[in-house]
């Protein structure tokens, strides 16, 4: 039994000690990795990145599994960040590494690092590297002279000494932006967004305490180079260029270029050009450009075939070989042997006197060209420049300038024109300009003959200050006027025109507006128009020297422009046919180029007049010289004196007057304006009060009576003046008649003044005859008065007598006023015998006798007066009481004249 046991216990025991080998062994393991980490560490920095090493201890070649490498970072003993770095078995053993950037630079504060390792569950003690600070004397900001890119967001510190205090810190530019720290103590920190470049060298970072300390901080852009492109000049190198955008550092640290990965720099900004030695072949291949700066690199690349890219160089020794009146011969040539055997273009421009113009020539290793269509006595300057016919990439610039001189010529033909002026014939020309005489102008020579007289021409001649000439011609006769100019080398072929005065009024006239200081004209095409039109323009009042211009046929519009026009005066524009004969008249247009506002008191003589309760305002018409706007109209405005405006207008410019209507007792101030494109204008006004209607009639009946009672007293003054004149002519003295012894009572001779008559002053004079037996008392009215006159056909034969005013005819006893003297009237007759006939006889001697009575009575008298024809009149009175022995008596007061 206890065999047995024994037997049984052996395989226990080896079971148990192999048991207790195993654990012993692998607890030895595990005391070998718990005593793994990191030996020889080293903490360096670069800028404000911070890099450290380290190696595994010798115990960590047992790990069999990822080892973890643990990291702290510490800014002023602040834990700032945290990081793991893992271990793979196969990397046991080796140099291990880790890199951080401190968002701070490290001169700010002091930066340490901590490590430790971990695997499972097991983890070594840490070990630590640190990075000092600074320790300054004076306050300092840090990062200094660092470059930044625009967009960045970047801390600045400020290291103060022991015992300062901190006041502000602030970048140059950005005002009170950006946020503040207090990292320790001695160190504050500023952190702040840069979005813009620094404008010159650098932007100032100032820290104020008692005085002012900074740091310069570049702001900019890394590379920034496009449009690469490449290209060969001599086929020998290749020469590529970019575009560059400033990446504002360029003072401080400028972007340098590198051409096909070439470790030689091939040029610094701002230089945008690089030319390397290459070999040319007609294939294409890549050129590459790196670009690189404190802030970045940038490459690009072009691909080319530089055999289509050649950009020449310009031709050299340009010379003017032969210079003739129209033509020169151009020599040149090229410093690239390579260009004799190219196909080329050349350009040669052409300038004279400012005025460029271009010729091309072409073929293989172009060197020469001819100009021709030049202008003789000209000077002129030409340049060259030239390009690969075949394949063309570019022009190569223009060569040096070479100047030469054309030998002279005759002149141009002139340009002649007309201008007819009542019985003239003012004939102009324009004056050669200088590319266009080809020499001075010694003398024009004008020619004029009628059309129907060709043989027979007048000629002469005019100085070279001269431009036009006057003609005393018949303007309804058609002459042919020919015009030359001379110089040195010659006369100008001749210029000739066709006289002619056309009929204006068989066009109509109308506006045009201009613009900009011109007129834009445009008229139908004439079929007669077979050497174009020829538009003239002058002032339309005043002397004015013509203008013209004239137009190729198949052109029926002209701008026309001259630096003689002003605004506010009226031009006339007519368009002529030009034909083989004379020119024919299409179109007139009147108007200004630009119209300006007239000036006030336009209206001449404003007057108005009152027509019961109307009141009509009138002017004369307004003269064309003092229209500066074309006048569309006229207003009239009726001011009264409560300043109510009431307005009467009128669309018809050629109007004089303006009627205000409806108007009331009270004053009023009249304007009158005209209407025009820029306003109402040429303001001229009157004040007037209206009158009533009963005012006005009271003033016609005294202006009537004033007028009556005029004429009355002159009149009056008049017939007192003449009143012994006329006294003597209607109221004549009369004889007493005398009577004879037998019988025959007769009137005693009498004699009256004078009367003096002129042939015209003759007047018929009737016969008078008495007839006995008629009662009378005294007074012979009208009813009692049996007159008979009657004439012979062809008048009187009575003479005529001296002339008196109003002329008389003196009968017997009776003194009678002619008909176109006096009116008739009544008159009183006393006779003392019975009734008598007196009868009128003819005669003409200077004493004539009276006329006898029928009763044996008869009359004479003495004057220088008449004898009544044959042809009686009688009239019939009562006999008095004195009896026949009585005289006649005469009284004048009682004489009836014949109606």
């Amino acid at each position: 039994m206890v065999l047995l046991t024994g037997t049984m216990m052996i395989p226990w025991l080896l079971l148990l000690s192999l048991f207790c080998k195993s654990t012993q062994d692998r607890n030895g393991q595990e005391s070998g990795v718990m005593h793994c980490g990191a030996e020889n560490l080293k903490l360096t920095s670069s800028g404000q990145m911070i890099l450290l090493t380290w190696e595994d201890t010798p115990s960590c070649s047992a790990v069999q599994d990822v080892l973890i490498y643990e990291l702290e970072v510490l800014i002023a003993d602040k834990k700032e960040h945290y990081d793991e770095v893992a271990v793979t078995p196969d990397q046991i053993g080796s140099t291990h590494s880790w890199n951080w950037t401190s968002y701070l630079a490290l001169e700010c504060a002091s930066h340490s690092v901590r490590l430790s390792s971990r695997y499972k569950n097991h983890t070594s003690p840490w070990n630590q590297e640190t990075l000092r600070g600074v320790e300054t004397s004076k306050p300092q900001v840090y990062p200094k002279d660092t470059f930044f890119r625009v967009d960045s967001t970047v801390t600045f510190c400020c290291v103060l000494p022991a015992g300062e205090v901190f006041d502000k810190m602030y970048v140059s530019g950005y005002g009170s932006a950006g946020k503040h720290t207090r990292i320790s103590n001695q160190t504050y920190a500023l952190t702040i967004h840069l979005n813009k470049a620094s404008e010159h060298s650098c932007t100032d970072v100032k820290c104020e305490l008692k005085g002012v300390y900074g740091a310069c901080a570049y702001i900019g852009y890394p590379p920034n180079v496009t449009d690469l492109q490449c290209e060969t000049r001599d086929l020998q190198s290749v020469d590529c260029h970019w575009t560059y955008k400033d990446s504002r550092l360029t003072f401080r640290n400028p972007t340098e270029y590198h051409l096909l990965e070439s470790p030689s720099i091939c040029a610094w900004s701002p230089e945008t050009r690089c030319t390397q030695k290459v070999l040319v072949d007609a294939r294409e291949r890549n050129w590459t450009l790196t670009a690189r700066n404190p802030l970045g690199t940038v490459e690009i690349s072009d691909t080319a075939d530089l055999t289509k890219r050649v950009h020449m160089f310009p031709p050299k020794g340009v010379t003017a070989l032969s210079v003739n009146t129209r033509n020169v011969s151009l020599e040149w040539k090229w410093t690239v042997q390579q260009y004799y055997n190219l196909s080329l273009i050349c350009q040669v421009k052409i300038n004279n006197h400012g005025e460029n113009s271009m010729s091309e020539h072409v073929g293989v290793g172009l060197n020469f060209a001819v100009l021709n269509d030049l202008i003789p006595n000209w000077k002129y300057h030409v340049e060259i420049r030239c390009g690969t016919a075949h394949h063309f990439w570019k022009w190569s610039t223009w060569s040096t300038r070479v100047n030469f001189h054309t030998k002279g010529d005759v002149p141009d033909a002139l340009d002649v024109w007309m201008q007819v002026m009542e019985n003239q014939i003012i004939i102009i020309w324009k004056k050669p300009l200088p590319h266009q005489s080809h020499g001075v102008i010694e003398e024009y020579e004008v020619t004029w003959t009628k059309i129907s007289e060709r043989e027979r021409q007048n000629r002469t001649k005019v100085g070279p200050n001269n431009n036009s000439f006057a003609l005393s011609l018949d303007t309804t006769v058609e002459h042919v006027v020919t015009v030359t100019a001379r110089n040195i080398n010659g006369s100008s072929s001749p210029s000739t025109i066709t006289s002619s005065n056309p009929d204006r009024t068989q066009v109509n006239t109308s506006w045009i507006i201009g613009s900009n200081g011109s007129f834009n004209l445009s008229w139908s095409a004439s079929p007669t128009a077979s050497c174009g039109y020829i538009v003239d323009w002058c002032a339309t009042v005043g002397n004015c020297t013509v203008e013209w211009l004239k137009v190729p046929p198949n052109q029926t519009n002209a701008r026309i422009s001259s630096k003689n026009f002003k605004d506010g005066i009226r031009y006339t524009l007519s368009v002529y046919a030009c034909t083989q004969g004379a020119p024919v008249l299409l179109q007139r247009r009147e108007g200004y180029v630009g119209e300006k506002k007239i000036q006030n008191n336009l209206f001449k003589s404003l007057r108005g007049q009152q027509q019961y309760w109307d009141y009509e305002v009138s002017w004369e018409p307004v003269p064309l010289r003092e229209q500066t706007a074309f006048v569309q109209g006229y207003v009239l405005y009726c001011f009264d004196n409560n300043e109510k405006v009431i307005n009467f207008s009128t669309d018809n410019p050629e109007a004089t007057r303006l009627t205000a209507r409806n108007l009331k007792i009270s004053s009023y101030t009249f304007t009158v304006k005209a209407r025009t494109a820029v306003g109402e204008c040429g303001d001229t006004s009157i004040t007037v009060t209206l009158n009533s209607l009963t005012d006005n009639l009271i003033k016609s009946v005294f202006i009537s009576l004033a007028i009556a009672f005029g004429i009355l007293s002159l009149i009056t003054i008049v017939c007192y003046r003449h009143c012994s004149c006329i006294k003597e002519t209607i109221y004549p003295p009369i004889p007493k008649p005398v009577l004879t012894s037998t019988g025959e009572h007769r009137c005693h001779h009498f004699h009256m003044e004078q009367c003096h008559y002129s042939e015209e002053d003759i007047t018929d004079v009737p016969e008078l005859y008495y007839s006995a037996g008629s009662p009378t008392d005294g007074f012979v009215s009208q009813e009692n008065m049996p007159f008979a006159f009657s004439q012979t056909p062809s008048g009187y034969y009575n003479q005529p007598l001296k002339k008196c005013t109003p002329p008389l005819v003196i009968l017997p006893y009776i003194a009678i006023p002619s008909q176109s003297c006096l009116p008739s009237s009544p008159f009183r007759r006393e006779f003392t015998n019975a009734s008598y006939n007196p009868k009128m006889q003819p005669g003409n001697q200077q004493s004539n006798a009276f006329h006898e009575l029928q009763e044996g009575t008869s009359l004479e008298r003495s004057s220088d007066g008449y004898q009544p024809h044959d042809h009686t009149e009688t009239f019939t009175t009562n006999q008095t009481e004195e009896g026949p022995e009585s005289p006649i008596s005469c009284v004048s007061s009682y004489i009836l004249l014949p109606q």
